[in-house]
């Protein structure tokens, strides 16, 4: 049985826990939010069966790594260079990465930006995302008793106080009511205006379901760790991740038009609320214009959003096939 170890890397003027297992060629998994390194529990062990060296951070503003204060620390440009400089730390000339949720446009943007140290890209979730006609957030939707749960986050210290009221109530909602677990209706936040609508008045938390039991992929165990560990940091680090979409936007201006060059991979679940946001269907059939490697898109049936964890076996089988193809 391979052991998951735990250290800390200089990277990118930040100091990065990382939890790794294995040895071989290296492939660095990027979490997303709410969550750690530890959303990739089922992969670092499989991973490393199968050959290869498996390196899970806790991204910027996550778990044990560094919060920095500065909102706009936290752009891509950042969180890319923050990969590339663990690439350095250790001491690999390339990799493969692979990213869930908010990491997958990191992972995306990685391959985009530098091909040359990420030799394949796997995207859970989120698809490789064009840039946008105009600033992202002046075309989210809203309504008049909606609004798009991207666009309450941009607001410093309104969604923390919201979120950090009763840490482990606010995980179990979002882990339960984000997959594919959840009923339909009960299923994110979506209302009448669709996925990941909220209402205006009340809160993300307001239309979330907190289970009276758990599904079968996630233990009361997972969540005691998550909760313990957002209850040490709060959730401005990650939440800050949104409060860069429009910057990212600017900065990413001499990439418009730019294609992912390297191998490609992207699994999600039919039952994603990503997979349902406006506009997703279409970018999804036709991600290989924009990724002319694509090896495969996997949707996975009854899947929700946490891909990795909902449908481990899935996702393990998927990844160390397309990883072996290489």
């Amino acid at each position: 049985m391979h052991e998951v170890n735990h250290r800390f890397v200089e990277t990118n003027g930040i100091r990065m826990h990382v939890a790794e297992c294995g040895a071989g060629p290296k492939v660095i998994l990027c979490h997303g939010f709410p969550e750690s390194w530890y959303s990739w529990r089922h992969q670092l062990r499989a991973l490393a069966e199968a050959g290869f060296h498996a390196v899970a951070p806790d991204m910027r503003g996550y778990g044990q790594t560094d919060c920095p204060a500065a909102i706009e620390q936290y752009t891509l440009l950042h969180l890319v260079g923050d990969v590339l400089g663990l690439l350095d730390a250790l001491g690999a000339e390339t990799a493969a990465i692979i990213g869930h949720d908010w990491g997958a446009p990191v992972a995306w943007h990685a391959a985009l930006l530098r091909p040359d140290r990420f030799r394949a890209v796997v995207g859970l979730s989120v698809p490789f995302i064009p840039r946008l006609p105009a600033q992202p957030t002046s075309i989210m939707p809203q309504t008049e008793d909606e609004i798009f749960y991207q666009l309450y986050f941009q607001s410093p210290g309104v969604a923390e106080a919201e979120l950090q009221r009763d840490v482990r109530r606010t995980l179990r909602s979002i882990l339960y009511s984000a997959s594919g677990d959840a009923p339909r209706r009960e299923q994110s936040a979506g209302g009448a205006g669709g996925a990941g609508m909220m209402p205006r008045q009340g809160g993300l938390l307001s239309r979330l379901v907190n289970p009276a039991a758990l599904p079968d992929w996630l233990t009361e165990a997972d969540v005691e760790f998550y909760t313990a560990e957002f209850t040490r940091t709060g959730f401005r680090g990650g939440l800050n991740w949104y409060r860069n979409i429009d910057r990212n936007w600017e900065l990413l201006a001499p990439m418009a038009g730019a294609r992912v060059t390297v191998p490609a991979l992207y699994v999600a679940g039919d039952r994603d609320l990503v997979v349902g946001f406006r506009g997703m269907d279409h970018l999804i059939a036709s991600l290989s214009h924009f990724v002319p490697q694509l090896r495969g898109t996997l949707m996975l049936p009854g899947c929700g959003h946490w891909t990795q964890q909902e449908r481990a076996p899935e996702v393990n089988t998927a990844v160390i096939d397309f990883l072996r193809m290489l």
